[in-house]
C-alpha cells in the first residue's frame, strides 16, 4: 500500500503542474455553473458529478492513484462537487479516499454511496466500512443499491437520517426491470434522491420516473448517460451540428449530457472516466445554456438520423 507521504508528493507534483497550465491560458470569463436544487431541502448542486464504477476499481499502487488523482482534479476544477461510489465496485471507495488524503487542501464535496447487502447489522457494518474506505466522517448521500434488501436497509437508513449520521437517503436502480418497483417506493417512501439509468437513447426514464420525481419532490441522479459509451460509436466521425455552439457544446459528450440537463426534472448527472480529458470534457457541460423543449425535440431528431 502506498504510504501517505507518497500520496502528498504526487499531489503536490499534479497541483503545480496545473497551475503552471491554468496561468499559460488567456483569461476569458466563464459562462455561468448550472446548478440545481435538492427539492427535500432546497440545497444547490452542480449538475456535474462523477461516478467511479469501474474506473476507480484499481490497485493502490503509486501510478494507479497519480492517474485518479489527476482525473478528479480535473473534475473538482471544473466545479464539481458529487462523487458517488458502491461496495459493488471493488476497491473504488478506497481509491476515492486515497485521493482525498493525497490533496494538500480538502476540496468541497458531496459524498455519496450505497448499502448493497443483507441484513441490518451487515448493512450498518458496511457503510460504517464505506465512511472509512472514502475518508467521510459522514455521507451526504446513501441510497439501497439496485433495491437489494430494501425494506431493511432503507429503515436503518432512516434511523441514521433522523439521527443526523447521514443527510439525504435514497435508492437506486440501472436495471430496467427494477422500474415498476422503483416507482412503487417512491410513491410509498421518503427518499430525497433517486438513481437510474437515463440518455438520449435509453428515454424509457421520461415516461413515468422523471414525472414522478418531480411530482414527489425527489432529486434525480443520472448514471450511464452514454450508454455505457455505445452513443459515441454512433457520432463518430461525425461533425457536431449547428445546435450544439448554441448550447455551449464543443463536443458530442458535451450534446449528450447536455440534452439529458434538458429535463428540468435531472438533478445532477454521474459519468465515470479515468481520463483527464474525457473528465474535462465532461465538466464543461456543468456551464453554459441547456436546451427548451423544442431544442431538446431538435437534438433527439439530430441523434436519429445518425
Amino acid at each position: 500500500m502506498i504510504k501517505r507521504r507518497q500520496l502528498l508528493q504526487i499531489g503536490a507534483g499534479l497541483l503545480a503542474s496545473q497551475s503552471l497550465a491554468l496561468r499559460a491560458e488567456p483569461t476569458v470569463a466563464s459562462p455561468p455553473l448550472i446548478q440545481r436544487p435538492v427539492p427535500s431541502t432546497g440545497e444547490l448542486l452542480p449538475v456535474m458529478g462523477m461516478g467511479t464504477s469501474r474506473t476507480f476499481d484499481t490497485a493502490g499502487d503509486a501510478a494507479s492513484l497519480a492517474a485518479l488523482l489527476a482525473v478528479m482534479q480535473a473534475f473538482f476544477a471544473g466545479g464539481g462537487t458529487v462523487i458517488d461510489s458502491s461496495p459493488m465496485y471493488g476497491n473504488a471507495e478506497s481509491r476515492v479516499g486515497d485521493v482525498l488524503r493525497a490533496m494538500p487542501q480538502r476540496p468541497k464535496l458531496f459524498a455519496a454511496t450505497k448499502v448493497w447487502t443483507t441484513g441490518r447489522e451487515q448493512g450498518v457494518a458496511q457503510m460504517e466500512e464505506s465512511a472509512r474506505r472514502m475518508d467521510v466522517e459522514r455521507f451526504d448521500l446513501i441510497a439501497v443499491h439496485n433495491l437489494q434488501d430494501w425494506q431493511v436497509q432503507l429503515a436503518t437508513l432512516k434511523d441514521w437520517k433522523a439521527q443526523g449520521k447521514v443527510r439525504y437517503i435514497g435508492i437506486t436502480t440501472s436495471h430496467g426491470r427494477e422500474h415498476e418497483a422503483l416507482l412503487q417506493l417512491m410513491r410509498s417512501e421518503p427518499l430525497d434522491f433517486v438513481q437510474f439509468s437515463y440518455n438520449i437513447e435509453d428515454r424509457t426514464a421520461e415516461r413515468e420516473i422523471l414525472p414522478l420525481a418531480a411530482e414527489r419532490g425527489i432529486a434525480t441522479m443520472i448514471n450511464r448517460p452514454y450508454q455505457r459509451g455505445a452513443l459515441f460509436s454512433k457520432s463518430r466521425g461525425r461533425a457536431l451540428p449547428a445546435l450544439a455552439a448554441e448550447l455551449d457544446c464543443s463536443s458530442w459528450g458535451q450534446f449528450y449530457l447536455k440534452y439529458i440537463l434538458g429535463h428540468p426534472a435531472v438533478t445532477c448527472i454521474i459519468p465515470a472516466t479515468a481520463s483527464v480529458h474525457h473528465m474535462e470534457d465532461n465538466m464543461r457541460a456543468n456551464y453554459g445554456r441547456l436546451p427548451d423543449e423544442q431544442q431538446r425535440a431538435d437534438m433527439l431528431r439530430l441523434f436519429e438520423q445518425l
